[in-house]
């Protein structure tokens, strides 16, 4: 079959066999302050920027509240460029506080609402194109219950109470995972926050991290798209590099590896090439292009997908959003 003619989910498909496509895959995604609390505005907009840019996947981007607001957390939009909100109110205060936390039910509350929105999302872009829910980590789920800063002084002073809570919010997150791929999903979207050498040791990571991590992703036996993000600088990606998963994203202009370290040293497909804010931001969409010819011609157009390394900040231009579109259609 011709290049041309594939639709999304063959010319990943191809992209995942490892073979050597001219018009490479491209995915970007973008928080949606505000419509991001409401189920049916959230898919209304996911499904309206597909639409706009025709991406090769849809990675639904909900606010990362949505997996621990029925734990009693609360945040507001202030007007961060990345599209991200700001917690309020945490659940966790003392150690003890771990040791309480209820097992969520996917089918009510927060999460029940981000379920509709994939049905909604899955139904509005048809199986042609695939769909990735984020799942943010246990670890990352237990930032959000207690703060960042309060989350380190608890998991070295309070080992035990933490892994009792990052027991249960697996638990719920495998219970939410179980209900979302029935949804007809591809996969997931799976954000690691920290595994980065300033935050942690490598043998903390393994401990509260990693841990985690590998009974979540051992239950996407059923799912073929799925993709890790790995948040921050200076980060493990050795540590991650051998996780079962299909794609890796990354900040790669940003922190090593760059694009080819990562292909040298990660097994799968790479996602990224190009910056999110001195490029999709502040660049005109002639650097966007070149930038993303750098990033092709660096990885052979092989086991790779143009993308940024993670959230298109919602102040990116649109004319800027459309050169990385199609500039893959392009030739050159």
């Amino acid at each position: 079959m011709a290049e041309k003619s594939l639709t999304h989910r063959q010319r990943l498909e191809r992209c995942l066999a490892g073979e050597r496509l001219e018009r490479v895959p491209v995915a970007l995604w973008r928080h949606f302050p505000g419509d991001d609390q409401d189920p049916a505005r959230l898919a209304a907009a996911t499904v309206y920027f597909q639409r706009t840019y025709d991406f090769d996947l849809v990675k639904v981007t909900p606010a990362s509240s949505f997996c621990v607001k029925d734990w009693g957390v609360d945040d507001e939009w202030r007007g961060v460029a990345e599209g991200t909100r700001d917690y309020t109110t945490f659940a966790i205060h003392e150690a003890g506080d771990w040791l309480r936390l209820p097992v969520l039910d996917p089918r009510r509350g927060r999460l029940e609402g981000q379920l509709r929105c994939l049905e909604m999302i899955v139904a509005e872009v048809g199986p042609d194109v695939p769909v990735l829910q984020t799942i943010f980590n246990p670890l990352s789920q237990a930032k959000n219950l207690v703060s960042r800063e309060r989350l380190f002084v608890h998991l070295r002073r309070n080992p035990e109470a933490v892994h009792a809570g990052l027991k249960t919010i697996t638990e719920s997150t495998l219970r939410f995972l179980e209900a979302a791929l029935q949804t007809g999903i591809a996969g997931i979207f799976f954000a690691v926050q920290h595994a980065q050498y300033g935050l942690l040791s490598e043998q903390e990571y393994a401990e509260f991290g990693r841990r985690y991590d590998l009974q979540v992703l051992a239950h996407l036996d059923k799912t073929w798209l799925n993709m890790l993000h790995l948040h921050g600088n200076d980060v493990m990606f050795d540590l991650i590099a051998d996780y079962p998963i299909q794609v890796v994203n990354w900040h790669d202009r940003e922190t090593p590896p760059d694009l080819a370290g990562g292909k040298a040293r990660f097994p799968g497909v790479v996602c990224g090439g190009l910056r999110r804010e001195t490029t999709m931001i502040l660049a005109t969409p002639d650097q966007v292009v070149a930038e993303a010819r750098q990033a092709m011609e660096l990885t052979g157009k092989q086991r790779f997908i143009l993308g940024t390394g993670c959230v298109v900040p919602v102040t990116a231009p649109h004319g800027n959003l459309l050169a990385a579109r199609r500039c893959v259609d392009e030739p050159g």
